[in-house]
């Protein structure tokens, strides 16, 4: 897809996405997803572990024994594999 052909599907002008594609331009979070929807793609944000994290939680968790770290380990990937990415057939 060409910046021309984004910009019209996406309803603003092709400088606008030359200038986010050369990093003169930082998009807001609402102008990215909406070029990215334009482009046939979608944006979904989550959290990752340590990354902006609650320290009373980090606190919480570590005041676990270390069986109990583990065992929560061990729940919390088995309910993050069980996920499906969007359109993926269980």
């Amino acid at each position: 897809m060409t910046q021309r052909q984004l910009a019209g599907a996406a309803g603003v002008p092709q400088s606008t996405v030359a200038r986010i594609e050369t990093g003169r331009l930082d998009p807001t979070l609402d102008k990215l997803r909406h070029l990215l929807r334009a482009a046939g793609h979608d944006l979904e944000l989550m959290a990752v572990a340590g990354v902006d994290e609650d320290r009373a939680l980090i606190r919480d968790r570590l005041r676990l024994s270390p069986p109990a770290r583990a065992a929560l380990a061990v729940r919390e990937a088995r309910a993050a594999a069980r996920i499906q990415p969007r359109g993926a057939k269980a």
